[in-house]
């Protein structure tokens, strides 16, 4: 696994609009980085300047000190899982995982002894030699990251690899992904515009914004303390109060004290949570969030509190689109 240095990375499509603009990023070796954003954020083409795909308009990148800027897409060693799999559907499950190892020309024994291994890893072996057009979109996936983890990546390039499953497979292929990076110390870089995949998964997670990054760092911080109000807004809900913002799970509701005096409008019980709409006079609508669901009167008011620390600095105007 590589050590990766990404400076001052630039790229435009047309010309004038940049869709990268000097993006500088480090990757620790081992190290699962997210990168997240909306459409067009430029974090997609981030990944495939890094495989080899795309080519950059300036810039350097390193893997281990080494600029591999130059070098094409089966020399640099960054393996990619594709949102839609791209497996070959003539080609049985192995013969799919074992086609990069073919491409490099390893012997037959050394071939099938690292395609085995990695279907045990996401353990799909026992569908070795079936038809990958049998199987259902997570074992789709699941054959996809065998694929790239044969290679022995020095960087594992994931793109938005979750977002064709269902909401309950996505939560077991998370923990799966999670479980073989964690096992096979990969460094990974994982683009997603999902805040919990990142959040839940990322060593350390950035926040992209017309082409740059606009916030990097550990999942705690970026969610509990944005740089600014396009990564507190796109990383979660957040209610702008006179002296700042704050997330709706750290507001108290209570019949009596608090800061603020407030009318409950709405409720929507989520089964694992429950929402709160209250209307604050000079302030309009605030969201609340709690795990438990009380039985609560529309139309009554009640009091909301919160500790200054978990103020969030939101601007009351700028770009936050």
């Amino acid at each position: 696994m590589a050590e990766v240095s990404i400076e001052k990375l630039t790229k435009s499509y047309d010309g004038t609009t940049k869709v990268l603009d000097g993006v500088d990023l480090h990757i620790n070796q081992g190290e699962l980085v997210f990168m997240l954003g909306p459409s067009g954020c430029g974090k997609s083409t981030l990944l495939r300047i890094l495989a080899g795909l795309v080519n950059a308009d300036s810039g350097t990148i390193s893997f281990d000190g080494k600029n591999i800027m130059s070098l094409p897409p089966e020399k640099r060693r960054a393996a990619m899982v594709f949102q839609n799999y791209a497996l070959w559907p003539h080609l049985t499950v192995f013969e799919n995982v074992a086609f990069g190892l073919r491409m490099e020309k390893h012997s037959k024994n050394e071939i099938r002894t690292r395609v085995m291994e990695s279907l045990e890893q996401v353990r799909m072996e026992r569908f070795a030699q079936g038809a990958v057009t049998r199987l259902s979109g997570g074992q789709q996936q699941r054959v996809a990251l065998a694929r790239a983890l044969a290679v022995d990546p020095a960087l594992l390039l994931l793109d938005e690899p979750l977002s064709n499953l269902d909401a309950n497979l996505r939560d077991t292929m998370r923990r799966e992904i999670k479980r073989i990076c964690t096992e096979r110390k990969l460094t990974a870089l994982y683009v997603t515009h999902d805040r919990r995949e990142a959040l839940s998964m990322a060593d350390r997670a950035g926040v992209m914004h017309k082409g740059k990054i606009s916030q990097i760092g550990t999942p705690d911080e970026i969610y509990n303390h944005p740089a600014d109000g396009f990564t507190a807004r796109f990383l979660g809900d957040v209610n702008r109060l006179k002296d700042g913002g704050i997330r709706p799970e750290r507001i108290k509701i209570s019949e009596s004290g608090g800061k603020l005096r407030a009318t409950l409008l709405e409720r929507a019980f989520f089964g694992d949570s429950c929402e709160w709409l209250f209307e604050v006079p000079g302030t309009g609508k605030v969201l609340v969030r709690e795990l438990a669901a009380p039985q609560r009167e529309l139309g009554k008011e009640y009091f909301l509190d919160y500790e200054p620390e978990f103020l969030i600095p939101v601007p009351e105007s700028g770009d936050e689109e």
